[in-house]
């Protein structure tokens, strides 16, 4: 457990010198406590004091377990961006390789009273090899584009091929993505005007495209079939100005219901490095871990949305040991689901020292 405690040890303790209990044990207590499914301060106290027998092998707990008060003051005046750099250094000694995503997640129950309208939006950034959490950045003012580029800012991409919808096919964000050594597959849409009618026309008029396609899948009463389409476009940077564009791709989908004839919708993307169609293929499908694998985790099993904490920095922090929390499950060999490694960190005192023991 020095390990542990190693990782939490650079965080500085923004409360007054004359405190009863130790950042590091806190921290310590609320990671475990999130690990074995406490989702909120005062059921870490509770945590604590059912554990207190277990956390004592490692803890010294001179003055016992902390109230559910001092785990939220704690909370409250943190530095975010402390804590989430345990998270960036923890996650990197993985790697950062193949697809990492980026997107947006409001935090739905973390808004001031009264503004429930407009509740604090982070972006988190998720590594689909490793099924883990790489980064957070609250969105400044809920700009989530500026958080994108903060939290770029922060990354080590060489041999990463960043995704992101939409929202961040933009000559800046594809700019700082290259800066931080990264390839990207930017989703293109109609708002990028000339740009994105360039890339429709090269894809309908290319001669030879490269092209794959993937077995019909069946799931929730659906039939979804897939095709990508792959071309070269040497000349679509200098063009239109936008960085480091090297290839063009479209997906074609047919899903069909019971009963209902399929739907067809095309999605198309920008590459800066000439991908296969199936890589294409792989890559988008890969794309949708960030929600599938992370966001759903975060709001069905730890129930981020549920959770009203938003005085300071508590929201922040929170989002950061859930993320931890994730990180930590994943990393050590058990049940393949989330949700059963946690079961286990709860009734199986030598499984959730192992979990602990995975942090370093």
């Amino acid at each position: 457990m020095r390990k542990l405690k190693r990782l939490f040890r650079p965080l500085k303790d923004p409360r007054a010198s004359n405190t009863r209990h130790d950042l590091v044990e806190i921290l310590v207590i609320a990671l475990a406590a999130t690990l074995a499914g406490a989702k909120t301060c005062t059921e870490f106290e509770f945590f604590g004091k059912g554990r207190e027998e277990l956390l004592r092998q490692f803890l010294e707990l001179r003055c016992g377990i902390p109230s559910h008060d001092t785990f939220s003051n704690v909370f409250r005046v943190l530095d975010p961006k402390g804590l989430e750099a345990v998270l960036r250094k923890f996650s990197k000694g993985f790697g950062i390789k193949g697809v990492v995503s980026i997107d947006g997640k409001a935090l739905r129950g973390a808004y001031a009273r009264g503004r429930q309208a407009t509740p604090l939006h982070m972006v988190n950034v998720w590594a689909a090899g490793t099924r883990m959490a790489l980064a957070q950045r609250k969105a400044p003012n809920r700009n989530e584009v500026a958080g994108v580029l903060e939290v770029l800012a922060l990354l080590d991409l060489d041999g990463a091929l960043v995704t992101a919808d939409a929202l961040h096919c933009r000559p800046d964000t594809a700019q700082r993505i290259r800066d931080r050594k990264g390839h990207y597959v930017l989703a293109i849409k109609s708002n990028r005007g000339r740009l994105f009618k360039a890339v429709k026309t090269l894809l309908d008029t290319v001669q030879k495209p490269m092209r794959a396609s993937q077995r019909p899948t069946s799931a929730h009463g659906r039939i979804e079939r897939r095709q990508a389409t792959v071309a070269p476009a040497p000349n679509l940077a200098k063009q239109y100005d936008f960085p480091a564009i090297a290839a063009v791709g479209r997906i074609d989908s047919w899903r069909a219901s019971a009963g209902k004839a399929a739907k067809h919708t095309a999605r198309y993307f920008l590459a800066s490095r000439l991908l296969s169609a199936k890589k294409l293929l792989d890559v988008v499908r890969a794309h949708w871990g960030i929600e599938n694998n992370l966001h759903w985790v975060l709001d069905v099993l730890f129930d981020e949305d549920a959770c009203r904490s938003r005085k300071g920095h508590a929201a922040e922090n929170l989002a950061v040991m859930r993320k931890l929390a994730i990180n930590a499950l994943q990393a050590t060999p058990g049940p393949s689901r989330i949700s059963h490694k946690m079961l286990q960190a709860r009734w199986n005192n030598e499984f959730f020292l192992s979990v602990l023991g995975h942090m370093r």
